[in-house]
């Protein structure tokens, strides 16, 4: 019984392996069709993470999937279970990449409003806004410094504030960085006294905008949680189950797995209408 299946889990470890790189080699070709929109495509954006592609993404989901079929197949010998193993697990990286999104987009959150304070502070000492969006780079928010980098970099070689306000938008790919530079691109166009008032009063609708969203996140982190909590606690005691050979004999019947796969629709179904009542209104991005 054990040979066969350490083979099976060699095998598809080392098809895993040759599938992610497949995916690394192919990356750069497929760079074109990435710059197509669509919502992985908007999520790698978002996440900011390095030689992260579409591709990649599908194969580590595949990967995940094999192996995590593989070994639940092993430890339980419940075809079906595995098989809900399997699907859980190819759904990770996508969910640890919409975490990271979340997580960066909330980080931005936080430091728009001190970033438009300290664009205030340089206009105020004679720079100009494309000057003190720049200046951004070395003296602003730490999530900011790499976009304004390249903003800088990009205002320096073509001249063009509208284009580099462009390339910022892309690089940060986050609705409220959005916002911003519709009102930089207005407060450029505004200019003279009435350029501070502009930036002060974008300064503080992000604080007030930052401050109650944070409010109504936290409120309804504990919806959540327990969607999370009740989705797992049947599926670990079934995991406590097959521990026993009645159990496996009972779940490896096709009765047996009509049942699981009725209770992961069910529970699929929970989880979603548990996350839609507790999620809060998506922001739309102002795209270019």
């Amino acid at each position: 019984m054990r040979s066969p299946a350490l083979g099976a889990i060699v095998g598809l470890v080392a098809a895993a392996g040759l599938l992610l790189i497949l995916a690394s080699v192919t990356s750069d070709g497929r760079r074109r069709s990435d710059a197509r929109r669509g919502p992985l495509r908007e999520m790698i954006r978002a996440a900011q993470i390095p030689h992260v592609t579409r591709v990649s993404v599908v194969g580590a989901s595949a990967a995940a999937a094999m192996v995590t079929g593989v070994g639940a197949l092993v430890i339980t010998a419940v075809p079906m279970a595995a098989l809900i193993a399997a699907v859980v697990a190819g759904c990770l990286p996508v969910a640890l990449l919409r975490r990271r999104a979340a997580q960066r987009r909330q980080a931005l959150r936080r430091c728009w409003p001190e970033a438009v304070d300290t664009l205030v502070s340089g206009v105020r000492a004679g720079l100009s806004l494309p000057e003190a969006l720049g200046d951004l780079a070395r003296n602003g928010p730490e999530p900011l410094r790499a976009a304004c980098a390249v903003f800088s970099a990009e205002y320096r070689a073509t001249g063009s504030f509208a284009a580099a306000l462009d390339v910022l938008q892309e690089r940060l790919a986050d609705p409220v960085a959005d916002r911003v530079v519709a009102s930089l691109r207005i407060a450029r166009d505004v200019g003279g006294t009435d350029l501070g008032l502009v930036l002060r009063t974008l300064s503080a609708l992000l604080r007030e905008d930052a401050r109650t969203r944070g409010e109504i996140e936290a409120r309804q982190s504990w919806t959540v949680s327990a969607a999370r909590l009740a989705v797992a606690a049947p599926w670990l005691t079934l995991a406590l189950l097959c521990t026993r050979p009645e159990a496996v004999r009972a779940y490896g019947s096709a009765a047996g797995a009509l049942v699981l796969a009725i209770a992961a629709a069910l529970s699929l179904v929970a989880y979603r209408a548990m996350i839609r009542i507790g999620r809060l209104p998506s922001e739309p991005r102002l795209v270019p």
